[in-house]
């Protein structure tokens, strides 16, 4: 257990370090969904399954689409009234 605890680790550590040296901000939208795996796959070994389970839908879900969704706004130029 301890070795995939430490590959977790290891791999949330990596998958973070991408995210901030995406520089495409619909690129760091997939790059914070795969974190938000990263961290569901992390809670899981921790055996915390509703952390895991909130991470799942919120940290790989919702929160990508909304960064995504407010691109897309942005390039639209749907911010202007």
């Amino acid at each position: 257990m301890t070795f995939f605890l430490v590959f977790a680790l290891l791999l949330v550590a990596a998958v973070a370090t991408f995210v901030v040296l995406t520089r495409d901000p619909q690129g760091q939208a997939v790059t914070l969904s795969a974190y938000g795996l990263t961290l569901t796959l992390l809670f899981v070994l921790l055996q915390a399954p509703d952390v895991a389970l909130s991470q799942l839908a919120v940290g790989a879900a919702v929160v990508p689409l909304m960064v995504l969704l407010a691109v897309r706004t942005v390039r639209r130029g749907g911010g202007e009234r």
